[in-house]
């Protein structure tokens, strides 16, 4: 039997959608600071991308003033230092910098800090060879022989 009263929607509605959530490891990553040095606020609960976009492009004071003075996270140090991730943990340097010690090592130019800069940019001057993958120019004793350079004895 059919009738003209509207029927109830029984379909199911859709749900609003969830806030996206980041670990304060990953937030820190994305705004370029080291997580020890943040407040514990920020540190004590996830954050929302939300936040996270909120909180780059009208930054607090304390974010201001770490990306300013540091510490910086191992990334950004190298970053700053022109040098690889890798050069860092082949020649001991910590974890975190601040902005002073940055300066302080580009001024004192260390010959790794020298040599870990030309391996990253080539054509500076570096010996040929001495980066990772490349194989290093050994001189040879004495040319290879070939099936050609044998001599017959007919």
């Amino acid at each position: 039997m059919t009738t003209d009263e509207p029927r109830e929607d029984t379909r199911q509605q859709p749900k609003p959608p969830k806030p996206q959530l980041l670990s304060p490891k990953t937030a820190a990553e994305k705004l370029g600071v080291f997580l020890p040095a943040t407040p514990e606020s920020f540190r004590a609960e996830q954050i929302s991308r939300d936040a996270v976009q909120a909180l780059q492009t009208e930054p607090p004071e304390w974010l201001v003033t770490l990306r300013r003075e540091g510490p910086h996270p191992r990334n950004e140090v190298s970053r700053r230092l022109g040098v690889s991730n890798s050069a860092l943990a082949r020649n001991g340097v910590s974890d975190s910098m601040t902005t002073a010690e940055i300066r302080a090592l580009l001024e004192e130019r260390p010959g790794w800090l020298v040599a870990e800069r030309e391996k990253l940019a080539p054509g500076t001057g570096r010996t040929p060879g001495t980066a990772i993958g490349e194989r290093p120019d050994i001189p040879t004793a004495r040319a290879p022989q070939s099936d050609d350079d044998a001599v017959d004895d007919d």
